[in-house]
């Protein structure tokens, strides 16, 4: 039965490693239905993550932090949507400058408070979200396939991990059920015929911008005091364009979204499993080709199979009201 063993270990590191993906992709595709390209989100992890594992170590609860990093998260998508849609500056630009920025500001912010290179404190457990054990575990671990299955993938996951699954329909009712998600994907598609009708462009477009920053703290909470125990040096290591990546081959659809989020998460859960293989006799696989496989794999195999993605009509571009 070991490769049962190992099939539990692939679908619960699979779970864990693609929640701040299917947060930060659900983001990405609030901010850019609405017309507004968000390459910003790596940044907005990153300092959410920063701000969460600070609070929670100086304040010693989780729920202090996650507070944190969502107001940090929001207060960035605001800065972007002042460039962006305020003032109809360059998004891309603006999302790459968030993304300098924070990259920098953390590891100096880290030395100054905690002279750690950059880290912050190593957080215990009660400044943490521990993994949420579900009732009856010891009645079902006995019973075959199943029990396994249910307590070593399904239970003992983060709390944060159950929400980011939750969400996937919540952002699908939002935009498909709801009259702000049909105003949200008209203001995507032709944001003169929304101003036509009476409603404000960029606050409709500045709500979504700010949801998504929102999204992008519970991602970097995750990161910093679920998945991880304190903040370390570019800890997000390029999830947010992944991200960014997952929303796009998911052609800005919530539900296909998630299945790409997936697929990075069980290739990069997969990827430690190569360490160790021999190739040519006694070489091994290289470790910054393991690490670096399941970023190029996922790419390959999700352009191979995505087919044309079209975007929003009116996304990148600034709405300049007619006079």
């Amino acid at each position: 039965m070991e490769w049962f063993t190992t099939v539990l270990y692939l679908l619960g590191a699979t779970i864990r490693v693609s929640t701040p993906l299917i947060f930060c992709a659900m983001a990405g595709l609030i901010s850019e239905r609405s017309g507004v390209i968000d390459i910003g989100l790596e940044g907005k992890m990153l300092a959410a993550a920063f701000a969460a594992a600070v609070v929670a170590a100086l304040t010693g609860s989780a729920w202090d932090g996650l507070a944190a990093a969502v107001l940090v998260g929001a207060m960035l998508s605001l800065l972007h949507g002042f460039a962006c849609i305020t003032h109809r500056g360059d998004q891309v630009v603006s999302g790459v400058a968030i993304n300098i920025i924070v990259s920098g500001l953390t590891v100096v912010l880290g030395n100054a408070w905690f002279q750690r290179g950059g880290e912050t404190p190593q957080l215990q457990a009660e400044q943490r979200f521990m993994g949420v054990i579900f009732p009856g575990t010891d009645n079902i671990s006995h019973l075959p396939l199943l029990g396994p299955l249910y307590v070593k993938v399904l239970s003992g996951q983060s709390l944060l991990t159950y929400i980011a699954f939750l969400l996937v329909p919540a952002v699908a009712w939002l935009l498909y059920r709801s009259r702000f998600g049909l105003r949200l994907r008209a203001v995507g598609e032709n944001p003169a015929v929304v101003d036509t009708a009476g409603i404000s462009v960029d606050f409709l477009r500045y709500r979504a911008v700010v949801l998504g920053g929102i999204l992008c703290g519970f991602a970097g909470a995750y990161l910093a005091i679920a998945q991880n125990a304190g903040f370390q040096r570019d800890m997000t290591a390029g999830r947010g364009y992944i991200a960014l990546a997952a929303m796009i081959f998911g052609k800005w659809k919530p539900l296909p979204a998630l299945y790409a989020c997936l697929l990075f998460g069980f290739l990069d859960a997969g990827a430690p499993l190569l360490q160790g293989v021999k190739i040519y006799g006694n070489t091994e696989l290289p470790v910054q080709l393991i690490q670096a496989l399941p970023y190029a794999l996922t790419v390959i195999l999700l352009a191979g199979f995505i087919g044309k993605a079209i975007p929003p009509k009116a996304i990148g571009r600034p709405y300049i009201k007619e006079r």
